[in-house]
């Protein structure tokens, strides 16, 4: 149809001519309401926003000398941000003389990195910055 008959069709209906597919070859057009289309736009946008899950950036500090209740207590909330879909930020710092045995603070990292393997993948190893060993966690994909 072509343009002229169809605006003289939508002013004829007293609706509006709306043009859906502007990239179409042809552009494809609906005679329609375009106040309700509109809505129902806005309508479909905050549906889809409103089933996206937003990822946040935990942390959990750790330190060399790390007793044994204050580890699990750590891994205990370390795993409730991974079941919770977020990443996590696994901080280990040094202080003082414990910056002269930067090994044992990365096998604290590998440590937490074994007890969480069946829930976590790495996604950046740990690695020195300054006095902090850092590392990121992610959840693992679920199999669908």
């Amino acid at each position: 149809m072509k343009t002229i008959d169809a605006l003289n069709r939508a002013k004829q209906y007293g609706i509006d001519l709306v043009e859906i597919s502007p990239g179409a070859k042809p552009p494809l057009c609906k005679i329609m309401d375009y106040g309700k289309y509109k809505y129902d736009q806005e309508k479909k946008k905050k549906e889809q926003k409103k089933h996206q899950v937003q990822t946040k950036l935990k942390e959990v500090k750790f330190r060399v000398n790390v007793g044994d209740h204050d580890y699990e207590t750590k891994m205990r909330n370390l795993r409730k941000f991974i079941e919770h879909g977020d990443r996590v930020k696994i901080s280990l710092m040094f202080r003082g003389r414990e910056n002269a045995h930067r090994e044992l603070g990365f096998e604290v990292m590998q440590r937490v990195i074994q007890d969480t393997v069946d829930i976590t993948s790495v996604d950046q190893a740990p690695r020195l910055q300054g006095r902090f060993v850092n590392a990121i966690l992610v959840p693992k994909k679920k199999a669908k």
